[in-house]
């Protein structure tokens, strides 16, 4: 005889179809409640996105215009130079803020079915993906429309760098959540420094060939310098980046994501309510 469900119980679907079709549904209406953002409309979320990414592109426009440098350091449209880094390092750290703080298993959502660490996970990478990307097709058929012609020499490559941007991001921001219950304040710190340290080590605002070689050490360990130098090599037809890797930050996520898959089961074993106490 089956036990009687309580009255905040869950069912358990039986079966794997069955567990991943409820699994599925769980992580699509948590996408949707991660893309309202605290509103009714989940477009007003995007919207704030794409205000985002936007600001980013006028500052630093402007910023290049008032410095003197008037045209692309490739033969391109400067506009799309600027963007190529600004929606690739937006990308990024969206996806390791998101990952951190969705899979955190000492929030009170976490403690009620069906909702796990991994739906909060998945939710909050997917939620990022789809904003970004909605916001990239967006303002560049915009730009397209209304400002210049946009021109991609090749659209596959280009848009397989800025899913590995959106994919370093999440391993990255699986490590912190990881390592979060643990050392709450320092991955805290740890957190804001990866993100302002990405503002120059990104290469977003330069070309990996306009470095001289005594600088490469301080911007070739970063997975996303290569994936933003990488994918202006696919968005332009005459740059060819020779200073940077296709595979390194292919190889380095994926020891990311071992390591972090690691560490979060380790921590999801040991973690506590009590320990997010007084904090």
């Amino acid at each position: 005889m089956e036990p009687s469900l309580g009255i905040f119980d869950a069912p358990v679907p039986r079966g794997k179809t069955r567990r991943f079709f409820a699994m599925a549904a769980v992580i699509y209406h948590t996408i949707v409640q991660n893309l309202r953002g605290g509103h009714r409309n989940a477009v007003v979320g995007i919207m704030f996105t794409m205000a985002q990414g936007m600001t980013l592109v006028v500052v630093f426009y402007g910023m290049f215009t008032l410095i003197g440098v008037r045209g692309s350091p490739v033969r391109g449209d400067f506009l799309l130079y600027i963007m190529s880094g600004v929606f690739l390092f937006m990308t990024h750290i969206a996806a390791v803020s998101a990952v951190q703080s969705g899979g955190s298993t000492v929030v009170s959502m976490m403690q009620h079915a069906p909702m796990n660490a991994m739906v909060g996970i998945i939710a909050s990478a997917m939620t990022v993906l789809y904003q970004q990307f909605v916001t990239i097709t967006i303002v560049l058929s915009i730009s397209h429309i209304l400002i210049t012609p946009i021109t991609i020499d090749q659209p596959g490559p280009a848009l397989y760098m800025f899913i590995m941007a959106w994919f370093s991001g999440c391993v990255v921001g699986l490590l912190f959540l990881a390592l979060g219950p643990w050392l709450p304040r320092f991955t805290s710190i740890a957190l804001q420094l990866y993100r302002r340290l990405n503002m120059i080590a990104s290469g977003k605002m330069f070309l990996a060939n306009s470095l001289p070689a005594s600088m490469m050490p301080f911007f070739d360990w970063n997975p996303l310098f290569h994936i933003i130098d990488q994918a202006r090599g696919f968005i332009f037809l005459h740059y060819n980046p020779f200073q940077t890797s296709l595979m390194y930050p292919i190889y380095v996520s994926l020891v990311i994501l071992v390591i972090g898959l690691m560490a979060e089961f380790f921590t999801r074993q040991h973690v506590s309510v009590s320990w997010s106490a007084g904090r």
